[in-house]
């Protein structure tokens, strides 16, 4: 598993610089070509990824440790925590940023207001993250 992480952060920082490059050329940007960079950037990181399960699937077999149903559940578990932490955080911040400029723009003191909910916000997912790591290190 750690080659395929490996191998997915060179795709994502090699996407990042590509990205960067594009910018400083001021490479003009439309949809045909936005479409054709994220059909190669994602075909990129799928093969990226392939590339990187295949000794793990080899080699299964010789880190074989214990595994059952209830482990099995425990790590859906551990996912699903931080999944729908981060996605009920999205929402809450997405909702409160926007109400939070609207309310900026109007009267500029009251920023660090602001900041403290969109924090509080934000503090569900780490919240979702601190459960979902005490669920692993029960398995």
């Amino acid at each position: 598993m750690k080659t395929t992480l490996f191998l997915l952060t060179i795709g994502i920082i090699s996407t990042i610089v590509t990205g960067i490059l594009c910018m400083k050329r001021n490479i003009k940007v439309s949809k045909k070509t936005l479409r054709k960079a994220v059909v190669v950037n994602a075909f990129s990181m799928l093969l990226l990824f392939v590339i990187g399960l295949v000794p793990d699937v080899l080699f299964a077999a010789e880190t074989a440790t214990k595994s059952n149903a209830s482990s099995g559940l425990g790590f859906v578990g551990a996912a699903l925590s931080t999944g729908l932490a981060a996605v009920g955080a999205g929402i809450g911040v997405g909702q409160a940023g926007s109400a939070a400029i609207g309310a900026i723009s109007e009267d500029s003191s009251i920023l660090g207001k602001t900041l403290i909910i969109l924090g509080l916000a934000e503090g569900i997912a780490i919240y979702g993250l601190v459960i979902s790591i005490m669920i692993l290190q029960k398995l």
